[in-house]
């Protein structure tokens, strides 16, 4: 029954002629809300001095004794019957009694004169409670478990390692460039259901489904490195040296050159330059593989880039308002 807190919302408040005919909707009804309760139900809200939470519209009767209701509350907050002060409020919320820890524990709730909507307030006496200071309700005091990037490194089936598969399979393959594709490839299938033409690249193979079309087969694996060292050999980053100042695309991100050369443990071969990003919009310390090339602050502040990616000169340091995405050549 939400009567209480229609009183509290006043038209004065909400002024919006809408939400005022809603709200009269919603609660045109809340004065019949005890109509078809028992005559010893009582319907009772209860709260807990440790405790946020509030435990709304609870029935009880009025033949149950003060021992049911304190067990009640004890099953709900966890505070014991001999460390509960008990208070009751009325609608208006004015305290009108109180039942300490010594009262009688046989004595009816009928004796008490309560009556629907009423709330009866524990005060947890209790100095080592559990419930003091958030301890039930407070997430941030609970230690959380957090694992450190080298077991999460070594961890089998993690989207880390998978995506380490697939690089090792396809040096250009990324998580952005697989996301990508797969949103075509639903937005494709999205438009074969409307029976909408296929976007580009798109066609139904014999068994009617949709698929991507294929334009040229990959190279082979074991010539990857060769076509990569003849692309992004040395003349690639010719100019580049340890220390300049640069700017990198996709997304027109400065840093500075912390490292020019090959990167074995790279897939893909060929030269690749390190750089210390002045924001974290990098995806490396500068460590592949456990080898250390250069040192970031962290695995969002290093990246290794492919020089035809990179402009260096005047680049001094600013912020990076710009949209970023991913690339094939950088990993």
């Amino acid at each position: 029954c939400v009567e209480r807190d229609r009183e509290r919302m006043s038209s004065s408040v909400v002024r919006n002629e809408d939400l005022l005919a809603l709200q009269s909707y919603v609660t045109s009804r809340d004065h019949h809300c005890y109509e078809n309760v028992g005559q010893t139900t009582i319907i009772l809200d209860l709260t807990h001095s440790n405790l946020i939470q509030k435990h709304i519209e609870i029935r009880f009767d009025l033949h149950d004794t003060v021992e049911d209701l304190r067990q009640r509350i004890y099953q709900k907050t966890g505070t014991s019957h001999f460390h509960q002060h008990l208070q009751i409020y009325n609608t208006s919320g004015d305290m009108i009694g109180q039942i300490p820890p010594s009262y009688s524990e046989h004595t009816k709730l009928g004796f008490f004169s309560l009556v629907h909507g009423m709330r009866i307030h524990c005060v947890d006496l209790n100095p080592h409670s559990d419930s003091k200071n958030g301890g039930f309700e407070n997430t941030n005091l609970i230690a959380k478990y957090r694992m450190s990037e080298d077991d999460y490194d070594k961890r089998k089936g993690t989207l880390r390692s998978w995506n380490r598969q697939k690089q090792e399979q396809d040096p250009t393959f990324s998580l952005a460039k697989h996301a990508k594709q797969h949103r075509e490839l639903m937005e494709a299938r999205r438009m074969a259901k409307l029976k909408l033409p296929l976007p580009p690249n798109f066609e139904y193979n014999a068994q009617g489904q949709v698929i991507r079309i294929v334009e040229e087969p990959p190279l082979p694996k074991e010539n990857s490195n060769d076509t990569a060292i003849s692309v992004y050999g040395e003349e690639s980053v010719d100019g580049i040296q340890v220390g300049m100042r640069c700017q990198v695309q996709p997304g027109k991100r400065r840093g500075k050159v912390a490292f020019v050369g090959l990167v074995p443990e790279i897939g893909g071969g060929g030269h690749w330059v390190g750089i210390i990003f002045d924001e974290p919009v990098g995806k490396t310390n500068g460590t592949v593989k456990n080898i250390q090339y250069f040192e970031a602050i962290n695995a969002k502040h290093g990246g290794f880039i492919r020089g035809k990616n990179i402009q260096v000169g005047d680049f001094p340091e600013r912020d990076i308002m710009d949209d970023e995405t991913d690339s094939e050549d950088e990993l």
